[in-house]
């Protein structure tokens, strides 16, 4: 087994190995439990490691393109008024003119 990702929380640590699953690399996820002893204990953050050495580099290739990835939009503009609205609403705030899904 070999390590290929130290997390910044257990949700990034899931999320990647989400991420390594649907791309068919074997992983597991350790340190989940460790932050739930905060205090006088340090802290070890959570870790994603493959299961099969051989998966290293395609894991590696994956985690990279994945936080190479632009960050979603946070808000979509309206074709009437050109307010920016959040991504979840579907008519804007202002006009109520329906937004296009997914802009």
């Amino acid at each position: 087994m070999k390590r290929v990702y130290t997390a910044q929380s257990l949700i990034d640590g899931q999320l990647v190995v989400d991420l390594l699953a649907r791309a068919g690399v074997p992983s597991l996820l350790f340190n989940q439990n460790a932050q739930g002893g905060l205090g006088d204990l340090p802290v070890t953050p959570p870790e994603v490691w493959v299961k099969r050495n051989f998966d290293e580099e395609k894991a590696r290739r994956a985690i990279r393109e994945f936080e190479s990835r632009p960050p979603p939009a946070l808000d979509k503009t309206c074709g009437t008024c050109l307010e920016r609205n959040p991504t979840t609403f579907d008519i804007c705030w202002r006009c109520d003119t329906p937004l296009p899904p997914g802009s």
